[in-house]
């Protein structure tokens, strides 16, 4: 029995005691955890709408969800306006001038307003210089590191219920580029991303996939391909797609980059 007693006294006095730690965290009054100091918060609203940093509590980054998007640049405008004029738009330019995001959009937004049935979202797989080796799962699990600036994309524009009812019904459809061929997509807002690592055969067998009401966004950044330079071919897609009067082809600028203001700088120096 002394044993006993003995083991079960050091039982309990090893024991945590979960709910005194949370109380004990909930009255703590000392500085609360932040981003690293130096690095100025900056948000491309901040121009614009000043009333943020006094709605917010100080040093938060709190994420804003926004139905209505406007464009930040001319090139953006005109982006948004081909994308609404025309059944086949190319937006080529470099990292973080919003092609991905405003086409991500205005698929949202014709599938709300019911001007197609669903949302077609494909993206070649292709590492950025590693090899991550064979990913476990279903082809979905497969795809999703790949499609992840995808999944982002659309978490702005729905909930997470709509977008899990949405994929498990079908409505938004991930297609890898892989098995698009022989497919005629009708009455779908496609969206191509990252398509300067296709090569010519590919963006050709992808972009005669194009069916009736539909419309087909192709994205990307010609000088940041991972393929070799002689194998990516969206800058000789892009040339020809300007010979069509149904098609526009946009070539956004640095100017035109709404992420951090850095990354317009490291453009210009990298």
């Amino acid at each position: 029995m002394g044993k006993r007693n003995a083991a079960k006294r050091m039982k309990t006095g090893s024991e945590v005691n979960l709910n005194a730690w949370f109380e004990e965290t909930g009255q703590m009054r000392g500085p609360r955890l932040q981003a690293i100091e130096g690095g100025r918060s900056w948000h491309p609203d901040d121009a614009d709408q000043r009333k943020r940093a006094a709605t917010a509590p100080e040093g938060d980054r709190a994420q804003r969800y926004q139905k209505n998007v406007k464009p930040r640049s001319e090139n953006q405008a005109r982006l948004m306006t081909a994308m609404d004029d025309h059944a086949l738009v190319a937006a080529l330019g470099p990292a973080g001038t919003g092609k991905t995001y405003l086409a991500i959009c205005k698929a949202v937004e014709a599938l709300q307003k019911g001007k197609v049935a669903r949302i077609v979202l494909s993206r070649p797989a292709v590492e950025a210089g590693e090899q991550i080796g064979f990913l476990p799962g279903a082809m979905e699990d497969k795809l999703a590191p790949y499609l992840r600036p995808l999944y982002d994309a659309l978490s702005d524009r729905l909930s997470p219920g709509q977008l899990k009812h949405m994929l498990a019904e079908g409505v938004i459809e991930i297609a890898p580029i892989g098995f698009m061929r022989g497919r005629t997509l009708n009455n779908a807002f496609i969206v191509i991303d990252e398509a300067q690592n296709c090569t010519y055969t590919q963006l050709k067998m992808l972009l005669t996939r194009l069916g009736w009401h539909s419309t087909m966004v192709i994205t990307g950044d010609p000088n940041q391909s991972d393929l070799l330079p002689e194998f990516s071919g969206l800058s000789k897609a892009a040339e020809r797609l300007e010979q069509l009067s149904g098609a526009a082809v946009i070539k956004l600028e640095g100017k035109d980059v709404v992420r951090h203001p850095l990354v317009q700088e490291m453009l210009e120096v990298l």
